[in-house]
């Protein structure tokens, strides 16, 4: 699918072609990560799918429901690592017991 550079572009990319994961960032410009979340979990077609979220922010993150949360900074070695934990728990919710923090 590839990258998108802002909450827009992710959105029309989503919608054309579905990925098998997303790692989606909160703070995005134009329409933020918070709402491409809830965008992805309201539709038959992208509830579907993972997310690693990747942020910076310090609240409680536990409303977003997703499999692995990662807190910035972050290596790319958690990234590939919370990557192939999100892919093999799938799916948008989990408990708290089972993301990556």
């Amino acid at each position: 699918m590839g990258e998108a550079r802002g909450g827009f572009e992710a959105l029309r990319l989503l919608d054309s072609a579905p990925p098998d994961l997303v790692v989606l960032d909160l703070a995005l410009p134009g329409i933020d990560g918070y709402t491409i979340r809830h965008e992805l979990a309201a539709h038959v077609h992208t509830s579907h799918i993972p997310i690693v979220i990747v942020t910076g922010s310090t609240d409680n993150l536990e409303s977003l429901k997703v499999n692995c949360l990662l807190r910035k900074p972050v290596s790319a070695n958690a990234v590939v690592d919370a990557v192939a934990k999100c892919l093999a728990l799938g799916g948008l919710t989990a408990s708290s017991d089972d993301r990556t923090e």
